[in-house]
């Protein structure tokens, strides 16, 4: 028969999870939530749920828009350098593009920040990082949730994963299929690098050839240390495509993450086109070439795996073509990368 230890004034703490830390997180993130307050909300942390009045924005015939993402395993690389103040931007970026390729404004963010032991000064800068990015894309950062679960992560580890609601006019929804013809022309707008895509492969490299991420990158970048290239954030489009979607001057947009140019730009054509991209059109980054010659990676296999040097895509009339460029060149750096072709759902690449 057997017997069972009685313990004697066990705390919660003493199993691993620190309430006082949470309430000392939540506490330091309450102002860095205020501060992304947008038309809506007051952006408050601390009740059971987030709130956004949308009677307060000028809206005729909405269709509420949402998206959740992580940045997989750029974390690994964050986490191991000890630098997390701009994974948080990431995780923003990677919500908020996908909204806008809807054409929606970004209305409200959500996180879930989950770890084995609770360090505040760590995840406080996480949650800085995301409230920045909420900035950019005028995005009210409303909730969240923070879980401390000892024995489901290695120490030193933590998680995330990001919530985005957007909105947009019926009207405007994109991506707008039935305009789409051929000779429409496609372009590229440059991404910050890697953006969020990649990295088990990244990772991987860096592990077979004992690479040392402090040390000086084998590429051309301002940056000091490998690291700090590789978790370089993922751009946010929204201040520079909004504006031309609300105009009508976008037919379609395409957010290039995993699955590259090859897999994401098909998800917004009709059944009955492709397109041809002239890779010529644009310089791909070293960082690619890098990688590339790492791993002897072939180019099929690059361009389905990375961005290449392109984070967003849009469609936009041959009419409408230079208008659009003269608009983003404030702001982006945008490429010519090709035209919509009577190619069935295929993506060639020259």
């Amino acid at each position: 028969m057997s017997t069972s230890k009685i313990l004697s004034n066990t705390t919660y703490a003493q199993s691993g999870v620190n309430i006082d830390a949470g309430n000392s997180l939540v506490e330091r993130i309450k102002p860095l939530a205020r501060a992304t307050a947008r038309l809506g909300t007051q952006a408050s942390i601390g009740d059971f749920g987030g709130l956004f009045d949308l009677a307060k924005i000028n809206y005729r015939d909405p269709i509420l828009v949402s998206s959740t993402d992580g940045v997989g395993t750029k974390l690994k690389i964050a986490q191991e350098a000890g630098y997390n103040n701009t994974i948080g931007i990431d995780l923003v970026a990677m919500c908020v593009n996908d909204l806008l390729v809807h054409g929606a404004e970004s209305l409200f963010f959500l996180d879930y920040f989950a770890c084995g032991k609770l360090k505040v000064n760590e995840a406080e800068s996480v949650i800085e990082g995301i409230a920045k990015g909420c900035k950019e894309s005028n995005c009210a950062l409303i909730g969240g949730e923070t879980a401390e679960m000892p024995g489901m992560y290695a120490a030193g580890e933590y998680d995330l994963a990001g919530f985005a609601v957007g909105i947009v006019e019926r009207s405007q929804l994109l991506p707008k299929k039935d305009e789409i013809s051929s000779k429409d022309i496609i372009l590229g707008l440059a991404s910050s690098g890697l953006h969020s895509n990649g990295y088990s492969l990244v990772r991987y490299l860096i592990s077979q050839s004992s690479i040392d991420i402090y040390s000086a990158p084998p590429f051309q970048t301002n940056h000091k240390h490998l690291y700090q290239a590789l978790l370089e954030p993922t751009k946010i489009y929204v201040k520079s495509l909004l504006p031309l979607m609300k105009k009508g001057l976008i037919k379609a947009a395409a957010h290039i993450t995993g699955g590259g140019l090859l897999e994401n730009i098909p998800r917004v054509l009709p059944e009955n086109l492709g397109v041809v991209i002239d890779s010529s059109s644009w310089e791909i980054p070293s960082l690619f070439t890098w990688i590339s010659q790492q791993g002897n990676i072939k180019t099929e296999e690059m361009f389905r795996t990375f961005n290449m040097g392109i984070g967003m895509v849009i469609i936009v009339s041959p009419e409408k073509v230079n208008e659009v460029i003269k608009e983003l060149k404030t702001e982006e750096t945008v490429y010519k990368i090709g035209t919509v072709s009577n190619i069935k759902k295929e993506v060639i690449i020259l």
